[in-house]
């Protein structure tokens, strides 16, 4: 399915942050998450399915070929993923990344319990996470990214699309009692990781893939080191900025090698437009 070229990214910023508001209002006034909820997330957290709902909102008005339908078969579009091999990193990266910043911080003599894992717990993290995260790159991915690639590289589109993000998920941090220090790293960690996700978009052409990688990355969030008890941002936004800077580099060395040919070095994401 091609995907339109006159989609606006800002207006899918404006609406995605206008109808998170309500839901944020009602985090204010109802208080403080469970107990029980993953992360302490705050009932603001809700607004996971703003995106999606600004993204079909936005395809109605413009009347866009294939529709909401066609947005929706992009976000379950798993047989797109190809070769299937980019399951590896989609499935393993952030567990990995977590797993470094664990013994980063251990390495620097942070005083940390012994890691432990609770795999029972995952499969249904996942599946919740999994829903979330189909509500976010509903509209991230499906819609934003690929206007942001026809204009940008992997790089500056991440970090574009990062800045929004992170600043989109400024309200929710403060409503679960994090520290301007907490939510400033936690910020730089979460515009890195978008860039990783662009990066992976860009190669692989699958919504769906994103998808998966943003639920892996809250079960990771989740789980590490301590059923999440010791999460750094500060140590994890190293981490994942690192990762960040390599892709970035490899990317502009792949376009840098195919400069003059016919390819622009950004496969996946421009397949991703054709189709």
């Amino acid at each position: 399915m091609k995907v339109p070229s006159v989609r606006s990214p800002l207006k899918f910023f404006a609406w995605t942050f206008a109808l998170s508001v309500p839901i944020w209002l009602a985090g204010a006034i109802i208080g403080d998450a469970p107990a029980w909820a993953p992360m302490r997330l705050p009932i603001s957290a809700l607004a996971a399915v703003c995106p999606i709902v600004a993204a079909m909102l936005l395809i109605a008005r413009g009347r866009e070929a294939g529709g909401i339908r066609g947005l929706w078969r992009r976000v379950f579009d798993h047989h797109e993923l190809r070769p299937k091999g980019w399951y590896a990193p989609i499935v393993l990266l952030m567990p990995t990344i977590l797993f470094v910043s664990y013994w980063v911080m251990r390495l620097i003599g942070r005083p940390l319990p012994q890691a432990t894992v609770p795999l029972l717990a995952a499969p249904l993290l996942f599946v919740l996470f999994f829903v979330a995260a189909v509500g976010e790159e509903g509209g991230w991915t499906a819609y934003a990214t690929d206007p942001l690639l026809r204009r940008h590289n992997v790089l500056t589109a991440g970090l574009l699309l990062g800045l929004v993000w992170a600043a989109w998920h400024v309200v929710p941090l403060v409503q679960a009692h994090r520290s301007v220090r907490w939510i400033a790293w936690h910020s730089l960690s979460i515009i890195a990781l978008r860039v990783i996700m662009v990066w992976l978009y860009a190669r692989t052409g699958s919504v769906f893939g994103a998808v998966v990688f943003h639920a892996m990355s809250n079960v990771s969030y989740t789980l590490f080191p301590n059923n999440g008890s010791h999460y750094d941002p500060a140590v994890t936004a190293a981490v994942i900025g690192t990762v960040a800077a390599g892709v970035g580099t490899a990317e502009w060395w792949r376009k840098a090698r195919h400069r003059g040919q016919d390819t622009d070095g950004f496969d996946g994401a421009h397949a991703s437009v054709r189709r």
